[in-house]
């Protein structure tokens, strides 16, 4: 059973950092992509970080920058590091996986439950 548990959201103001993590179970990490998606009220889900099997990476453009995206296969653990919060970065993020290492756009072959992220003042 794939089971993926994100955490690290919260309330922070603009400007702040928050590190939201997601532990993977289930799965064999080492060779899947992965993701973190966001959705806010009203928009529709963005991919906003990915990292490959090999540790490529790709960015939403808004967030370039700002945001790291890293992982620890020993761990079985994606990391995304937000800094330089903004209120537009107010959403639920979700971690995703996809079984093709290389993939810098994960399809989300599993999903988490998502943790919540509000930046305001």
């Amino acid at each position: 059973q794939v089971q993926l548990v994100e955490s690290g959201g919260g309330l922070v103001q603009p400007g702040g950092s928050l590190r939201l993590s997601c532990v993977a179970s289930g799965i064999i990490f080492s060779i899947n992509s992965m993701g973190w998606y966001r959705q806010a009220p009203g928009k529709e889900r963005e991919l906003v970080a990915a990292i490959s099997s090999g540790g490529s990476t790709n960015y939403l453009d808004s967030v370039k920058g700002r945001f790291t995206i890293s992982r620890d296969n020993a761990k079985n653990t994606v990391y995304l590091q937000m800094d330089d919060l903004k209120p537009e970065d107010t959403a639920d993020y979700y971690c995703a996986t996809d079984t093709t290492p290389w993939s810098l756009r994960p399809r989300g072959d599993n999903w988490g439950q998502g943790t919540h992220v509000t930046v305001s003042s």
